[in-house]
């Protein structure tokens, strides 16, 4: 891709994120520009609630697509996602150990008290989900049969979540069962400020995956030729990937799809392979699609708010059914 397309299409997505993050913190159940006559009102939404679901928005956007993008590569499979291989689910799994097992466990708590515990065990499913789905992979080179294998682990983890919720007490079950249905609203202010900072260190370190991820795309013979420790490589995804996805998943539960339609998206409408500008890509369409199903979420009904995984679902499934016909597509 010549630099100065790169770097026209960073600027439309870039321009398309700050649109749609203004129109985000603007407009919901109440529009923020009516209360300028109210500064305590306007100030409440704008910075307890508005703000923080934005840049929620923009940083789990990012995160989900990073981590779709970096999974399809190393499985060289366009149907990988942290969703679809069981990633998410091993999160959520242990979310709900955590939350309904261990009873000193508050999932809206403080970060310190409750939050932070939560997005240890989120981080700790997804690591040994991806861990799974790693070593299977090194047993086969079937593209379906890891994409299977992660289906029914899916399955089992969420068979073993629904036991866990059936055994567990109404007020508990309840409050989980409304974090399992996605939402980028119950940040705050101080929660960002220790997550933002993490979650962009960890999206900043895979850039320096570029050059080994580039080179896995044709096969690992030709990486290992270019003198890439491949076995390290792994380690390095399956780091970055669990933590961005057991965080995410934590603060704002699971959500579908964007992990497997953004970098899909961004492939079909960009026509390049390049990781340096796929990142980039991905990570700008992924904010600009989460913040758009937020902004759908709110504008559906002044009366309730739609879970943003029913939006997200609804925005990436014909993303993936075009997949399915579209037989040519490849990750290289």
């Amino acid at each position: 891709m010549l630099r100065s397309r790169f770097i026209l299409i960073t600027c439309s997505l870039l321009t398309l994120v700050l649109a749609l993050a203004l129109a985000d913190l603007s407009f919901g159940s109440i529009s923020l520009w009516s209360l300028q006559g109210d500064e305590v009102m306007f100030s409440t939404i704008l910075y307890d609630i508005r703000l923080p679901k934005t840049l929620t928005c923009i940083l789990a956007g990012s995160g989900l697509a990073m981590c779709g993008l970096l999974l399809q590569s190393l499985f060289r499979n366009p149907l990988a996602g942290p969703y679809v291989l069981g990633v998410s689910s091993g999160a959520s799994l242990f979310v709900a150990l955590a939350t309904m097992v261990l009873t000193s466990v508050n999932i809206s708590g403080v970060f310190f008290a409750g939050k932070a515990i939560i997005a240890v065990y989120s981080i700790a499913g997804a690591f040994f989900v991806t861990l799974i789905i790693l070593a299977i992979s090194r047993k086969t080179k079937s593209n379906v049969t890891i994409l299977l294998v992660g289906l029914m682990l899916s399955q089992i983890l969420g068979a073993a979540q629904g036991l866990i919720e059936y055994l567990s007490n109404a007020d508990k079950l309840k409050t989980f069962v409304m974090w399992s249905m996605g939402s980028v609203g119950s940040t705050t202010l101080s929660d960002l400020a220790v997550i933002g900072p993490l979650t962009a260190i960890i999206l900043l370190t895979a850039f320096f995956l570029v050059k080994p991820m580039n080179a896995i795309l044709l096969n690992e013979q030709y990486a290992r030729n270019l003198g890439i420790n491949v076995n390290r490589l792994r380690l390095q995804v399956i780091t970055i990937t669990s933590l961005l996805v057991g965080i995410i998943t934590a603060f704002c539960g699971p959500i579908a799809f964007v992990g497997i339609s953004v970098p899909i998206a961004s492939r079909l409408f960009f026509k390049t392979a390049h990781h340096l500008h796929q990142m980039v890509f991905c990570m700008l369409l992924g904010a600009s699609v989460l913040l758009a199903a937020d902004l759908i979420c709110q504008l559906i009904s002044t009366q309730f708010t739609l879970p943003v995984n029913t939006v997200t679902t609804l925005i990436g499934s014909p993303v993936v059914i075009y997949l399915l016909f579209k037989s040519k597509l490849s990750i290289g």
